[in-house]
């Protein structure tokens, strides 16, 4: 692996790479934060950077703002030249409508945790091992298709599209980056539309920080094992 740091998106200013920068640093790979969310521009070439990764936010891919086009140009060369992209909710879905998928609204808004399945397929395994299930955050109102030659490896009651893999690429709709610190202020600066999104799988904020260093430790062993097959396709 050479010095080229991973290009970490993010997209608005609470969605932050969490968890995920911490995997990095362990591991002593560079990274740097392309903020879109501060008007920073989308990168030209992919080939700069050893991997890129997409965070979450509370826009639509469908939207009409200044960076979607040139972030679905950006992740389409990066995977035609063979850069490793991971996508994080609004950046699986980044993913999916990149290579030909459509996004559309979830039957439910998903808010809080709930439980993760892993499919049959034999990526799955490369990707979480022995996992079979696994208690998962959500905060989202759409959903991605599984785009043409990718694999769905996760799934879950009220969103069967959880994650996608194709060769060294991942596309998940749940987020696996939490850290306590991000599930508090998520649910700070999101409590109004948790008053406004009662349903099957929206939690309350209470019940969302409930056990919550036992969560997010269990959780962060799940993205441990993702992120580190991840991190094998690295340029």
């Amino acid at each position: 692996m050479d010095s080229k740091p991973v290009a970490i998106f993010r997209h608005y200013p609470t969605e932050g790479p969490g968890y995920f920068a911490t995997f990095l640093e362990r591991r002593r790979i560079p990274w740097s934060l392309v903020r879109l969310d501060a008007g920073e521009a989308v990168p030209a070439d992919p080939g700069d950077f050893a991997g890129l990764v997409f965070m979450g936010g509370p826009m639509s891919v469908n939207d009409d703002l200044p960076w979607i086009a040139a972030v679905l140009d950006l992740i389409r060369r990066a995977v035609a030249g063979n850069v490793p992209v991971l996508g994080h909710c609004l950046g699986g879905q980044l993913m999916s409508k990149a290579l030909g998928g459509a996004v559309t609204r979830n039957p439910v808004k998903e808010i809080g945790w709930g439980a993760i399945r892993v499919t049959d397929a034999p990526v799955a395994r490369e990707w979480l091992g022995d996992i079979c299930l696994f208690d998962g955050f959500h905060w989202h109102g759409e959903t991605f298709s599984v785009p043409a030659g990718a694999i769905r490896i996760l799934e879950s009651m009220h969103c069967p599209n959880q994650a996608f893999a194709m060769g060294p690429h991942l596309g998940m709709q749940c987020h696996v980056e939490m850290t306590e610190e991000l599930v508090r202020s998520w649910c700070e600066s999101g409590a109004r539309e948790i008053a406004a999104s009662a349903g099957p799988a929206v939690q309350g904020a209470d019940a969302i920080q409930d056990n919550l260093e036992r969560r997010v430790a269990a959780l962060n062993s799940v993205a441990d094992r993702i992120y580190s097959r991840w991190i094998r396709g690295l340029k």
